[in-house]
């Protein structure tokens, strides 16, 4: 009898023990749940903020694509009429030719886009070359389809630099998340990287306007 009495107090210490450990064992989970959910409100806005610029400069990038294709459409007939008057230039139309193929050849994409660009600066600079050089031929500056195909040019030019403002737009504030803590953290674990600025030489800069090459 006294033993059973002695044993009572053992059991509801055990008791009592055993609901404090399940007490704290619910509180450390409860804790631990808190901490996920305040990393999940805390980060997921920058993780949308990351998709968004990323998705903009996509759209940018595809905006320069649809420009600079009606460029790489354009040129063929530039080269064609030229051709007709301009016999001394066949290296440059030759360049022009593999500059056009090897950039119309590429599409735009994270990994590819810095190719893309620089590709396209050359063709900038050259067909800029090949405009300065119409001066030399009176008969081409005279052809009325050459004219017209220049004039046609230069709106394309004109377009192509707007796409890059927005483009480049794009690129600044994706670059300014996925370099910046702690988006930067976010940018790293899901694969959002730096895109490069679409810039153009000296040369490249100076707008073409057919009206200064073909008076």
């Amino acid at each position: 009898m006294m033993s059973l009495l002695y044993s009572v107090p053992i059991v509801a210490s055990n008791a009592t023990q055993g609901a404090e450990n399940g007490g704290s064992a619910m509180t450390r989970l409860f804790i631990a749940g808190a901490i996920v959910v305040g990393l999940i409100v805390l980060l997921y806005p920058m993780y949308v903020r990351l998709i968004k610029l990323k998705n903009k400069t996509k759209e940018a990038m595809s905006g320069i694509d649809v420009q600079l294709k009606k460029r790489y459409d354009l040129i063929p007939n530039i080269l064609t009429i030229a051709q007709k008057y301009m016999e001394h230039e066949r290296g440059l139309f030759d360049e022009i030719t593999r500059l056009r193929a090897a950039a119309a050849g590429i599409k735009s994409d994270a990994n590819t886009i810095g190719e893309k660009i620089n590709l396209d600066n050359q063709i900038a600079s050259k067909m800029g070359q090949l405009m300065v050089n119409v001066e030399n031929y009176p008969q081409l500056k005279a052809d009325g389809t050459m004219m017209q195909a220049m004039q046609t040019y230069s709106e394309v030019e004109e377009h192509i630099a707007a796409a890059r403002r927005f483009y480049n737009s794009a690129v600044n504030e994706l670059n300014n998340a996925v370099e910046i803590f702690p988006s930067s953290l976010i940018a790293g674990m899901i694969g959002i990287n730096s895109y490069p600025f679409f810039e153009t030489d000296e040369q490249s800069r100076q707008s073409v306007s057919a009206s200064d090459y073909l008076k």
